[in-house]
């Protein structure tokens, strides 16, 4: 993995990629680099505007390029379904499903169905898109999902008993319970598509410390200007760029030795650098954790994945 750039990405002619929010951050740029290999590339996200806007942007650095936007909206499962429900018209194939977006910090709120926003839109979400889209995985040789974690998962485990955090919310406590929900699908989805015989590869990433708009949302959304220009200070002065950031994405997504359940980071302390393997706590890789978020996750979402029953 050592020095690992974009320039390493094998070439991905004929393959395709969907990429959750793709509009900007690590994920347009997951989402170009993957069009410079040959990929035709679908972006996924929720605004129709940036969307659009992030396509003309990708065809204007990657001329030649297949991309088009199909609207999708992580906080509402009515939306995921519709979006499932295109792509498989659409499309025969699905190489690569890269669960990339996600919300950090916000205010208390609900998603579309009642979920607590972070936990619904960071794991449920994507929980529901990828058993949707299950079957496009499953008949595709090689292909992958990817789901982007954060070392913030350290932070804090899940609470079974409390996905929606309903007797307390800390805001980053709940953002750390999501990127662990993050870990727990990745691990348990590897399991379940490794008993049934599948080359699928289920693997998480995270970027470390990356300048994005990821890190202002919270504050802004809550008015916070202080915080705001404190994480505006940060991301200029200690983040590594959007591009960097998306290298360990772009490295699970394709380098050849990747491994079910592995989780890459930023080398250097798990902040910048290089591709390499991360360090993740010891209640992300809970077999009884993961099966029991498993089955919250089918209940809640109301998605089964069929044929990777326990």
């Amino acid at each position: 993995m050592a020095g690992w750039s974009a320039t390493d990405i094998p070439g991905q002619t004929g393959r395709t990629a969907v990429v959750t929010g793709a509009n900007s951050g690590i994920g347009y740029v997951t989402a170009r680099e993957l069009a410079r290999r040959g990929a035709r590339v679908v972006l996924a996200c929720r605004s129709e505007a940036r969307g659009t806007a992030a396509v003309e942007r990708l065809v204007g650095e990657v001329p030649g390029t297949e991309v088009e936007f199909v609207r999708l909206d992580l906080g509402d499962l009515a939306s995921v379904r519709q979006f499932a429900a295109t792509y498989e018209q659409a499309h025969r194939q699905l190489d690569l499903l890269i669960n990339n977006a996600g919300v950090m910090a916000l205010p208390r709120g609900r998603t579309v169905d009642g979920f607590e926003t972070q936990f619904g839109v960071n794991h449920l979400g994507h929980f529901a898109l990828t058993g949707l889209l299950l079957p496009r995985l499953l008949g595709t040789a090689g292909a992958r999902v990817v789901t982007v974690s954060s070392g913030m998962h350290a932070v804090s485990n899940i609470d079974i008993t409390d996905l929606n955090s309903e007797r307390r919310y800390g805001r980053w406590t709940a953002y750390a319970r999501s990127k662990t929900a993050n870990l727990l699908f990745t691990h348990e989805l590897a399991r379940r598509l490794a008993t049934i015989g599948s080359d699928v590869v289920a693997a998480a990433a995270h970027p470390g410390y990356a300048a994005t708009n990821l890190q202002t949302a919270g504050a802004k959304a809550e008015g916070r200007r202080a915080a705001e220009s404190f994480m505006r200070v940060g991301n200029r002065v200690f983040a590594q760029s959007a591009d960097a950031g998306a290298l360990p994405t772009l490295y699970a997504a394709t380098a050849p030795d990747v491994r079910p359940d592995s989780f890459t980071g930023p080398a250097l302390l798990g902040w910048r650098g290089s591709p390499a393997t991360s360090w993740r706590a010891r209640w992300a890789l809970d077999d009884r954790a993961a099966e029991r978020l498993w089955e919250e996750s089918e209940r809640l979402t109301g998605v089964v994945y069929e044929g990777l029953k326990r």
